[in-house]
């Protein structure tokens, strides 16, 4: 006769290991979704693109995992992350694997098209924010959420580490180790992680969950408030090698380990926006965030020279949205309704995303090829951050719940 291995009670080694784990998942996931923005710069050589070919080919996989966290926000809801992590992981292997396949054809279209689906990869964020939630009590849930966000640093590990493994061990060969990084972590988590003793399954049809969501004014202006901090995070990001290349005509390994250090940095702010945000407030560290975003947009479209000025404009830029990414959901944490904290975290992360998908897209319609310059796509960054800290200062404070 076999027993169950019982679910652990709420303590700090228990809250410990499952944020870790659930940390882990996410790194591995967006290091897998971020596979095609640092071998960009390869893509656009075989492949003869032009600009708006390589913003297209980049933005693609942020639209699947962006609305998909629509999705697998009220799923988690549902089954629980020990059901939805491992699902999710095994879920974005065979796409990880065709992504290299496409590649290898030279065919654009297909890079396409299995890079929507690789954003699957993209949606265990909506996972993890009401996991991590059900562990910790509401004032330490700034923390919670802001260590569990750190796992975006799975961009700056496929920054660095994608092009440099392309030269030592080969594209295809890439490939198959995140996808075989991908099955070990499924197996780990399902194996070690755990639900927390108070998260309960809701068993509300799907569409019904979303609407009431959806229907939260908190929804929506946390939603715009993401897209703004965590969407600018994804896009630089994404397109920061492109970025590097045509503005400075650096390589695929030098704009991805100067990628690397702005994800990084966003990383380390993130934890410190939900503890910051926890102790003076989401409002502040959210319009702190949003107006330094604004202001290091517009020193950018100065193009200061590499390497100390433009080094510190794009590691500020990084710090302020990694702060803001974690205020903004340590605010969702504090005012949206238990049981309904995945499918409004499903609706705002699908709107970070989206915040990410967009700017590639305008960076590369408006590039002045001529005199490799960004500026109109620069002043739109510019002016939607500088929406988002109107709108954090003047709209959202006479609409507070607690």
């Amino acid at each position: 006769m076999t027993t169950q291995t019982p679910a652990p009670v709420i303590t700090a080694r228990a809250q410990a290991t499952n944020l870790a784990l659930a940390t882990l998942a996410f790194a591995i996931s967006f290091w897998a979704w971020n596979l095609v923005g640092p071998l960009a710069i390869r893509y656009a050589a075989d492949l003869d693109l032009s600009a708006g070919q390589k913003s297209i080919l980049v933005a693609i996989p942020v639209l699947v995992g962006s609305l998909g966290r629509i999705i697998t926000g009220a799923l988690t809801d549902r089954y629980g992350g020990r059901t939805m992590f491992p699902a999710l992981l095994l879920l974005t292997v065979p796409f990880v694997l065709l992504i290299a396949v496409a590649g290898e054809l030279d065919s654009y279209a297909m890079l396409l098209v299995i890079g929507f689906f690789l954003g699957v990869g993209g949606t265990t964020f909506a996972v993890g924010i009401p996991f991590v939630n059900a562990w910790y009590d509401p004032a330490r849930r700034g923390f919670a959420t802001g260590v569990f966000g750190a796992g975006m640093g799975g961009t700056a590990l496929s920054a660095f580490f994608t092009p440099r493994f392309v030269d030592w061990f080969g594209y295809f060969a890439t490939h198959v180790i995140i996808a075989v990084a991908l099955v070990v972590v499924a197996v780990i988590c399902r194996m070690f992680m755990h639900d927390s003793p108070r998260w309960s399954p809701n068993h509300d049809p799907v569409i019904p969950k979303l609407t009431g969501a959806a229907k939260l004014p908190i929804t929506w202006e946390m939603g715009f408030l993401y897209a703004a901090a965590f969407g600018g995070f994804v896009a630089f990001s994404t397109y920061l090698p492109t970025y590097l290349n045509d503005v400075y005509a650096i390589d695929a390994q030098g704009a991805g380990t100067r990628t690397a250090g702005f994800a990084i940095a966003a990383v380390i702010a993130r934890p410190c926006g939900g503890v910051l945000a926890d102790k003076f407030g989401p409002r502040l560290i959210t319009f702190i965030s949003c107006a330094g975003a604004a202001i290091l947009a517009i020193w950018m479209l100065t193009e200061p020279p590499l390497e100390i000025p433009a080094g510190i404009n794009f590691v500020l830029m990084a710090l302020f949205m990694g702060l803001g990414s974690g205020s903004v959901f340590t605010w969702v944490a504090q005012v949206a309704p238990a049981a309904r904290v995945g499918s409004v975290t499903g609706i705002v992360g699908a709107a970070g995303g989206l915040g990410g998908f967009f700017p590639p897209i305008v960076m590369g319609a408006t590039y002045d090829a001529d005199a490799h310059s960004y500026t109109v796509g620069l002043a739109l960054l510019s002016a939607f951050a500088v929406a988002a800290a109107l709108i954090t200062a003047f709209v959202i404070r006479k609409q507070d719940r607690t």
